[in-house]
C-alpha cells in the first residue's frame, strides 16, 4: 500500500506582495439596467454616476449590462442582449463566408 503525504508550505516561507490591493473602498450601488435589479456593496470601481438608495443616502452607482439576476446561467431563460449591435455585426460578418446558408 502507498502512502501520499502532502505538505504545504510554512506560513514562514509564504511572502506576500505589499500593496497589492486598493486602499480606498466605498459602498457603492451596482445596477442592472437589463432586469432593473440593483444591489449595495463595498467596491473600489470607479464611477461618476450617482443614486439614492433605499434607506435615503446618495451612492455611486455602476451600470451593468448583465448580472447573476439576468444570465441565462442563472435564470435558466435564454435572452440575448444585444446593447452595442454585435449580434446583427457578427450576422453580417458570417453572411459572406463558406459556412454561411444559401437563400436558394
Amino acid at each position: 500500500m502507498e502512502v501520499f503525504a502532502i505538505f504545504a508550505p510554512s506560513k514562514q516561507n509564504i511572502k506576500m506582495k505589499k500593496d497589492t490591493h486598493p486602499k480606498e473602498y466605498r459602498m457603492v450601488v451596482f445596477k442592472d439596467f437589463s432586469c432593473g435589479d440593483a444591489f449595495l456593496t463595498r467596491s473600489c470601481a470607479p464611477t461618476s454616476d450617482k443614486i439614492t438608495w433605499e434607506d435615503g443616502k446618495e451612492y455611486p452607482l455602476v451600470k451593468l449590462e448583465i448580472s447573476s439576476k439576468s444570465h441565462p446561467f442563472f435564470t435558466g431563460k435564454m435572452k440575448f442582449v444585444d446593447t452595442a449591435g454585435r449580434i446583427d455585426k457578427f450576422n453580417k460578418k458570417f453572411a459572406t463566408t463558406r459556412y454561411a446558408k444559401k437563400d436558394e
